[in-house]
């Protein structure tokens, strides 16, 4: 177990995401839990431990609490690691002690839950250590789970990574529908410009090298580079000369982003992040306390 990590951030759920965990245990419980009603004594206590299988990056705590909270407020809770840890197999992350009828119930959400953001955070990690040293740092997109987008970039934080706009509200991205709708790049800028004002980060797709001169001068704070060779995404940043922040997009894997980031980039966006990751491997095993 290791907590030498790049990012171990705090993280409170917001009422969306609680009402999301009431919605899940709802569909999963359905009209009741009938294998542990029938087999389990309404008395019975427990002790479950959520361990790792493999080597992972955790995420996902503070969402695993608020299931088995809403499960059963006398449900004790307890971690032993922090979010953005490195665990080894059979590391411990967190405690649940109390009713084992309740620990059953929640045991299945909050590890679904753990083991998708534990995915997202260690295939994060794998990028960010890949491109250690160049200064280029990894980000995300908005290519996530509809309504788990939150929990998503949080696991994304907890890999060492940082996000890319929220949503639609928190900075203009224009791209080439938008370019193509306008008519023209400069103009494009400029009138997101006029409508957000001064504050809010304007970020445009670049096609061609051609372009940014025109994206800068009109406004634009970041350049989108999107599938650009090395070679071209050299020249681009040279070209851009610190005027912009620089930003490569577009097929990255972990064969390949060691060569963009050496281009001089400043982020490297990629998508499947969260739109593909394979789930981290936990497990919750329960001991019968009485």
């Amino acid at each position: 177990m290791s907590s030498n990590t790049p990012q171990n951030p705090p993280h409170e759920l917001d009422a969306v995401e609680r009402d999301l965990i009431g919605r899940a245990l709802r569909e999963d419980l359905g009209s009741g839990d009938v294998t542990t009603e029938s087999t389990i004594p309404e008395t019975a206590v427990g002790l479950g431990r959520i361990r790792a299988k493999e080597s992972l990056i955790l995420a996902g705590l503070p969402y695993a609490r608020e299931v088995f909270a809403q499960v059963d407020p006398k449900l004790e809770f307890e971690t032993l690691v922090s979010d953005g840890d490195a665990l080894s197999p059979g590391d411990v992350a967190a405690t649940v002690r109390g009713s084992l009828r309740s620990l059953l119930i929640g045991e299945r959400l909050a590890l679904n839950l753990m083991q998708h953001l534990s995915g997202v955070a260690t295939t994060t990690r794998r990028f960010v250590d890949e491109v250690a040293g160049t200064g280029a740092r990894v980000t995300d997109t908005r290519k996530t789970m509809p309504l788990w987008r939150r929990a998503q970039k949080y696991a994304v934080r907890c890999g060492g990574g940082v996000n890319h706009r929220m949503a639609l509200y928190d900075a203009v991205l224009i791209k080439d529908n938008h370019v193509d709708a306008v008519g023209s790049l400069p103009e494009a800028v400029r009138r997101a410009r006029g409508h957000v004002g001064p504050d809010l980060p304007i970020i445009v797709e670049i096609r061609d090298i051609a372009e940014i001169d025109g994206a800068v001068e009109a406004g634009a704070t970041r350049l989108l580079l999107d599938n650009m060779t090395p070679d071209r995404l050299r020249e681009a940043v040279a070209h851009v000369a610190g005027r912009a922040v620089t930003e490569a997009s577009g097929g990255v894997e972990l064969a390949t982003v060691r060569a963009i980031a050496e281009t001089g980039v400043d982020l490297i966006s990629i998508g499947a992040l969260t739109h593909s990751v394979i789930a981290a491997d936990l497990n919750m095993k329960i001991e019968r306390l009485s």
